[in-house]
């Protein structure tokens, strides 16, 4: 009788702990996403500055192509590992794929304006 109220004891006493565990897990998640994203347009502006300087005559100016280098970086950061490419490791899959991600964007956008 008494192993059975110990394990019962055991078992409510873990609930909360259990509980605490997942939520733990999921704020963590959402953390390192968050802070991902936040790279993201970091290393996007300063991509976006470079493609600006790769991509002469885009015409728009240092802070249009820190904005369309964000964008470019964010889509670059999501199209290429749905593609299955990678590009080195570290600092290296940040940041080619960010360059290469707002040159493009930025093509794309002077080829829209000049067809305007």
């Amino acid at each position: 009788m008494k192993r059975t109220q110990l394990s019962f004891f055991v078992a409510l006493a873990a609930g909360p702990a259990l509980a605490q565990e997942g939520a733990a897990e999921a704020v963590g998640t959402g953390l390192g996403l968050v802070i991902g994203l936040l790279i993201m347009i970091v290393v996007g502006a300063v991509v976006g500055w470079l493609a600006g300087l790769i991509v002469k005559g885009s015409g728009l100016g240092f802070w249009g192509d820190v904005v369309v280098g964000i964008g470019g970086s964010i889509l670059a950061g999501f199209l290429f590992p749905m593609l299955g490419i990678t590009i080195g490791t570290g600092f290296l899959a940040t940041f080619v794929p960010a360059v290469i991600g707002a040159a493009l964007l930025l093509l794309i956008v002077r080829m829209i304006r000049r067809s305007a």
